[in-house]
């Protein structure tokens, strides 16, 4: 009844603001702007003073887009405050005599910190952008009209989201997992599958393997191996920072020896007409060098840490659980599996059929229970909602982006688009570098989708599937308050600067 209650009040006041405030004068939505109207200075600076005087609303967006970005970096603060707050309300519980099981129900709210759990959500780097989103289609709505607030929102397309949380989904059921780990236990057995040789095997063969599977699907396979395989075993803080710098740099340009599977690829293949030969030759093969030099380097500055491992504890005093089982998979659901993944990477741009295909993926995976294990959904669920808010934000960033590109020369240009893809999706990048200027030289376009895949590693937003690597390996005990994003931009700095090194100066 009070929920009930509750939805009246907002539906009465709601609906009033709304009609109030659907739109200006006119009738007509004029946001956002089209950047190629917006006026042009004779330097950089003049261009971005002009803009801003001309759409206020586009400088409060970039603001906005920029607490943003400063919040993911306080937010493993935050989540650990949230954490001490858990603790201290549990304290004043136990205190106070009362365990949560004894309480009676009139007091079943006690047991948990209300605020505690407005800290923590707020701490979770998935949310953050999402959130600040919010914030904007507020100030949309303050500038323009509540139906401009709702239509922008409306007019994102959230595609590529859809396309991460299902092939997220997918890629983490036990059937294709069993099917990966068996495909990477042969690679692995060269070295006699100790935690080296697996290390070695996720960092350079998984990575190349996203060009083929797609990049959020590798980086999904990846991180829950090296959970697995690597996170269980206690590594110390410099290896744990060092393998994730190096996994997030590694997938960002692993998926380059195809035209389809990584996102900044993505965003030009059809515009410029690159297909797989063209990425194989020019990209691809450099990608796969960078991938080998840096791994080898970074494995020989972390042997030592590797001697630390702890071995894990033997599961023989329980009973293992469901999850944990490891009887073989049948070829048929295997393959099945693998067939919605084909499926999912062909329907890629298409979000009716991805959620269609996901619904179908359901179905079958209910009639085949007894051999999966429960999905995964709320990683995948959380990776959605940070690009999704990452995309609303970035469709406003266009009027600061592209006189920045226009701006620059080749060489300024790769560094440039490194440099911006650390404080915005690489897609994002590569998509505006299609919009900004037809006259685009081929070394130009190159140098732009270089510097975006070479950049890809510095931050958690910097490639789309990076926030499914940091879900999945986030809960690790290592990485109990929260990952560092100061600490992931020095850990991954190292192989972003060889990735550099080989796009610029291998022949191509």
């Amino acid at each position: 009844m009070n929920k009930l209650l509750l939805g009246s009040f907002l539906v009465t006041l709601v609906g009033p603001v709304a009609h109030a405030t659907g739109g200006n004068k006119d009738g007509k939505i004029h946001f956002p702007p089209d950047t190629a109207i917006l006026p042009v200075g004779d330097t950089l600076w003049k261009t971005l003073c002009m803009r801003a005087q001309e759409e206020p609303l586009l400088f409060v967006s970039s603001l906005l887009f920029f607490l943003a970005v400063i919040h993911t970096f306080v937010a493993p603060r935050l989540l650990h405050k949230a954490h001490l707050l858990e603790q201290a309300h549990q304290e004043r519980v136990r205190v106070a005599g009362r365990t949560p099981c004894q309480r009676p129900e009139e007091d079943a709210e006690d047991e948990i910190s209300f605020f505690a759990t407005v800290v923590h959500y707020l701490g979770e780097v998935e949310a953050v952008f999402f959130t600040w989103a919010l914030a904007l289609a507020a100030a949309i709505a303050s500038f323009e009209g509540w139906g401009a607030g709702i239509a922008y929102i409306d007019s994102v397309d959230y595609t590529e989201a859809v396309f991460v949380v299902v092939i997220m989904i997918m890629a983490a059921t036990r059937p294709v997992l069993q099917f990966c780990e068996k495909c990477l236990d042969f690679v692995a057995g060269i070295g006699r599958r100790t935690p080296q040789a697996w290390w070695l095997t996720l960092m350079i063969v998984a990575p190349i393997m996203g060009s083929f599977i797609t990049e959020p699907a590798a980086m999904t396979i990846g991180a829950l191996l090296l959970k697995k395989k690597v996170f269980d075993l206690h590594p110390t803080k410099k290896l744990a920072y060092g393998t994730l710098g190096l996994l997030f740099v590694n997938i960002s340009v692993g998926g380059t020896l195809s035209h389809f599977a990584a996102p900044p690829v993505l965003m030009v293949a059809s515009h410029w007409d690159w297909d797989f030969m063209f990425m194989f030759q020019h990209f691809g093969s450099k990608a796969v060098i960078g991938i080998i030099i840096a791994t080898s380097l970074y494995y020989w500055f972390l042997q030592k840490e590797f001697r630390l491992l702890k071995p894990q504890a033997k599961k023989e005093t329980r009973q293992l659980r469901w999850e944990d089982r490891e009887d073989p998979v049948p070829k048929w659901v295997t393959a099945m599996h693998i067939v919605f993944i084909v499926g999912t990477v062909i329907m890629a741009h298409h979000i009716v059929w991805l959620v269609f295909g996901l619904l179908l993926f359901i179905a079958f995976r209910e009639g085949t229970g007894h051999f999966q294990h429960q999905l995964r959904w709320k990683t995948p669920g959380l990776v959605g909602l940070f690009l999704a808010g990452l995309v609303i934000h970035g469709g406003l960033q266009g009027w600061w982006i592209s006189p920045v590109i226009s701006s620059l020369g080749e060489f300024s240009l790769m560094i440039g688009a490194t440099g911006l893809t650390a404080v915005n999706d690489n897609a994002a990048i590569t998509y505006l570098a299609t919009q900004v200027s037809p006259e685009l030289s081929e070394a130009m376009k190159y140098a732009v989708v270089a510097g975006a895949v070479t950049g890809g590693g510095l931050t958690v937003i910097a490639n789309a599937p990076n926030p499914a690597g940091q879900a999945i390996l986030g809960k690790s005990d290592v990485f109990k308050e929260g990952i560092s994003p100061l600490l992931l931009f020095v850990s991954s700095i190292g192989a972003t600067i060889i990735m550099g090194l080989c796009f610029l100066f291998l022949p191509w």
